[in-house]
């Protein structure tokens, strides 16, 4: 499904000569349906590296290897629509449009696909029915509970039914109880086959997932099943 080989990413300090090394060298191999979490302390690089799974942000060096294409050498075009066509993102802050409603929000990425209107439309409602939000579909993200904007950026990130979905810290602005809601469907998008890289510095949130994978200063300090 995906494969990093040496990966390093350097950053430099605008107005200075520093540099900053966020990923030292990682190499990593990840499979269809697998449900990894992505742990570490601040500043260990597990962001940085989710950015580099997402196409979001090139690596300094190294390869990777997305399918069969190695996306590391690919121009911003093609990077664009390996993201609009292959990745689903879930981010902290859930990143909708706040002037879209939430239908228009899920038929954004397949407008840009050129996928006409009434078949935007009925993903979109398959979706939003999926997570629970058919009676929102007309409101906007402000009108809605963190949960909900939360279920509405995992429809969103289904949309065009990705190989990877990629979650950056999808409960860090939940309390327990609705995060533990979102986690469900998570669990639930597993069990039917997808695959989920998420980044997560909660102890409970990564044992839900089947590997851990902990970062300390870009590097890989352990990988292991979580059975």
């Amino acid at each position: 499904m995906a494969r990093l080989i040496r990966l390093v990413k350097i950053y430099g300090k605008p107005g200075t000569n520093i540099e900053v090394v966020a990923v030292r060298g990682v190499t990593l191999t990840f499979h269809e349906g697998e449900y990894v979490a992505i742990c570490g302390h601040s500043g260990s690089g597990k962001s940085t590296l989710l950015n580099l799974l997402g196409c979001l942000d090139r690596p300094t060096s190294g390869q990777y290897i997305l399918g069969d294409d190695d996306v590391s050498q690919l121009d911003d075009d093609a990077l664009s629509e390996i993201r609009s066509q292959r990745l689903g993102f879930v981010f902290q802050n859930f990143n909708l449009i706040p002037q879209l409603t939430v239908l228009e929000n899920l038929e954004v990425p397949l407008f840009y696909q050129g996928i006409l209107p009434k078949d935007r439309r009925d993903r979109a409602l398959q979706l939003l029915d999926r997570v629970g939000l058919i009676e929102r579909i007309h409101h906007r993200p402000m009108e809605l509970s963190g949960g909900q904007q939360q279920r509405v950026a995992i429809a969103r990130a289904l949309i065009n039914d990705p190989l990877l979905i990629l979650a950056d810290e999808p409960t860090g602005n939940l309390d327990t109880a609705t995060g533990d809601v979102i986690l469900d469907l998570f669990d639930q998008l597993h069990a039917e086959g997808k695959t989920i890289l998420m980044v997560t510095h909660e102890e409970s949130v990564a044992a839900r997932c089947r590997r851990i994978v902990t970062l300390r200063d870009g590097q890989v300090i352990s990988d292991v099943r979580n059975d």
